[in-house]
């Protein structure tokens, strides 16, 4: 059983030799163009007229959606100003502390709405 063993695996190493000796030629003639493409094979990026269009078309949808936060950053600021009359009726004797919350909601608001305009402008200008 191990002479059989033996045997086929000599003989195989001898085919692989055989096929080896065989294919040399071809092997390392081939060999440097499988490793090393050349200047025809080599692939570069093609940006077609079509590509052009999806990427404006894509940038402007982005701009849209980005603008989106603006219209948040108005609704908010309504809110903080409408919650400060509510509160301003509630209780007047705390006017200057309840305008002072007012006025930091609002700036907070706002910096939200500046962030998503210069995202926007960002996405058509810059990219």
């Amino acid at each position: 059983m191990a002479s059989l063993a033996r045997l086929s695996l000599t003989s195989s190493s001898a085919l692989c030799r055989l096929l080896i000796s065989r294919n040399a030629g071809l092997v390392q003639q081939h060999l440097p163009s499988m490793i090393i493409p050349t200047a025809t094979q080599q692939r570069s990026i093609v940006t077609t007229p079509i590509r052009r269009d999806i990427d404006s078309a894509a940038k402007y949808i982005g701009a849209g959606a980005a603008t989106v936060g603006v219209a948040g950053a108005g609704a908010g600021i309504g809110t903080v100003f409408g919650s400060l009359v509510v509160a301003y009726a509630r209780n007047p004797s705390l006017k200057q502390q309840l305008f002072s919350y007012a006025i930091l909601g609002f700036a907070l608001s706002e910096a939200m709405g500046l962030f998503c305009l210069m995202m926007a402008f960002m996405l058509l200008f810059a990219f």
